[in-house]
């Protein structure tokens, strides 16, 4: 079959067009055939040599195949869960190594879910790790109520996209952050206001926030406390990854933690019965064939995409 292999960490050039062996399935997993993979920040962090790649030392199998969203047909199944010809999406083995940059991919049958009729492969598959990080963020981590006060950052990223869309339905009031020109995508998404992140007086922002979900890190940590009631929290995911969140909030009366999202097939189920309902609709900023992984890297590495890059094979 087709794959893309990491020679060794660095840029896209050490992505290389490979033929490997079909993977063999073993008891309780399923073998998929790919139709879309979805490209992550810490798809690009882990080809670099961050991310993933230190998290779980994985350079022990150098060359490897990075990629861990996908969505596609299951063409093989030793599990109860699926047989030949389901359609699933899900993220797969994160934070180990999902290999899904790939024809076929071998799963766990417990980590994915059935992909919604309605719902495209390429749609489908950039649902599945900022989904899963939303929604352990905002159900399973921060028990989110209606009635609260939410402020998510970057809000026109990956992550920030959906965790608006799944704050809204949890029925709080939701305030997101980007960039002046990406105001009017916020708002679409159905955030009740919009704050640019560029030069603002955070200091003089009341504190109102019952919760924050912060996708940023660094100096945007001590920005968010600011604002973060007595008593509220503040959650950091790995793409800002700040241990001392956690003291920092102490300070200010407030619960900080981070967190590392994580493969779970009865979460990626709610994300599904979500986007059937078009509760969570993925917006996709580009598709790109197989054979230009490495423009959809490069996209990512950016910094400016709003929303998701998807592969097609």
């Amino acid at each position: 079959m087709k794959a893309i292999t990491l020679k060794t960490p660095g840029g896209v050039e050490q992505l290389s067009f490979v033929e490997v062996e079909k993977p063999n399935i073993q008891d309780g997993e399923i073998l998929i055939k790919v139709k879309a993979i979805s490209i992550n920040p810490v798809d690009v962090k882990s080809r670099a040599g961050h991310g993933v790649f230190n998290h779980t030392k994985i350079e022990e199998g150098i060359p490897l195949i990075l990629g861990w969203d996908v969505s596609g047909i299951v063409e093989e199944s030793k599990s109860p869960l699926f047989r030949a010809g389901d359609e699933v999406f899900g993220m797969v083995n994160f934070p180990g190594l999902g290999k899904t940059y790939a024809e076929y991919v071998a799963a766990p049958a417990n980590q994915v879910a059935l992909k919604p009729e309605n719902i495209s492969h390429e749609a489908a598959a950039a649902g599945s790790l900022v989904g899963l990080t939303a929604w352990q963020a905002l159900v399973t981590n921060a028990h989110i109520q209606k009635g609260q006060k939410v402020l998510i950052h970057a809000a026109a990223g990956g992550v920030g996209h959906i965790a608006v869309q799944i704050a809204k339905y949890l029925g709080a009031t939701v305030i997101g952050t980007s960039s002046a020109k990406n105001r009017e995508f916020v708002l679409g998404l159905g955030a009740n206001g919009h704050i640019d992140y560029h030069n603002y007086d955070w200091t003089n922002h009341p504190r109102e926030f019952d919760f924050v979900l912060d996708t940023i890190g660094g100096d945007n940590i001590d920005n968010s406390l600011e604002v973060t009631k007595e008593g509220g929290s503040i959650i950091s995911i790995p793409s800002g990854l700040n241990e001392s969140v956690v003291e920092k909030a102490k300070l200010k009366g407030v619960k900080g933690s981070f967190i590392l999202a994580h493969s779970d097939g009865e979460n990626m189920k709610e994300i599904a019965n979500l986007m059937k309902k078009g509760i969570i609709k993925p917006h996709i900023f580009h598709v790109y064939p197989f054979t230009e992984m490495a423009q959809a890297h490069l996209q990512v590495e950016s910094g400016r995409t709003v929303g998701k890059v998807v592969v097609v094979l």
